[in-house]
């Protein structure tokens, strides 16, 4: 099937400039202001990635708030799970990032973010930390963010060799 003059016309019109606005975004870092406030959006996945990133949270400073909860209305558990670790941690502290650790349903959230990101319309920082089940290999979620995110955190040595744009502070769930 050949492409008519026009639909190729069409195509490019359409995708150059997000071509443009993408290569912007790589070019162009925004500096991060180091006491200011952070707003985070937190993407929880069911099983094991929300008890990881409840884990992560709990070591969270009190400057990461106010935070909002993305899940599947499907997972009452970690519904459950969430609502009683914001009433503990209110209980210790009273009262824009993107922080996930690998389901599948953080991918649209991180690049509608990134997307938000390139056009200008608001300032965020997408955070990726790696499960510590990948010891070898990243997840699909990870090998798609891993382009993407601002901080991808890996919690193994042998990832940070393999992917080199990767933070690697040990451990941390």
């Amino acid at each position: 099937m050949e492409w008519s003059f026009w639909a190729k016309l069409g195509v490019s019109v359409f995708f150059f400039p997000l071509l443009i606005l993408f290569i912007l975004r790589l070019v162009k870092r925004r500096p991060v202001t180091p006491n200011a406030d952070v707003k985070l959006l937190v993407v929880a996945g069911s099983g094991g990635h929300t008890t990881e990133i409840l884990r992560l949270l709990n070591s969270l400073s009190k400057k990461y708030s106010p935070r909002h909860y993305v899940l599947a209305d499907s997972d009452k558990m970690s519904e459950e799970k969430i609502r009683s670790f914001e009433q503990k941690r209110a209980a210790k502290y009273p009262d824009s990032s993107v922080l996930c650790n690998g389901p599948g349903t953080c991918v649209p959230i991180c690049l509608s973010a990134l997307l938000l990101k390139i056009l200008g319309l608001n300032k965020i920082t997408i955070v990726y930390v790696e499960s510590i089940c990948r010891v070898e290999n990243l997840s699909l979620s990870g090998k798609i963010l891993y382009h993407f995110s601002d901080y991808f955190i890996v919690q193994w040595p042998a990832l940070k060799e393999k992917y080199p744009k990767s933070l690697y502070f040990g451990r941390i769930v």
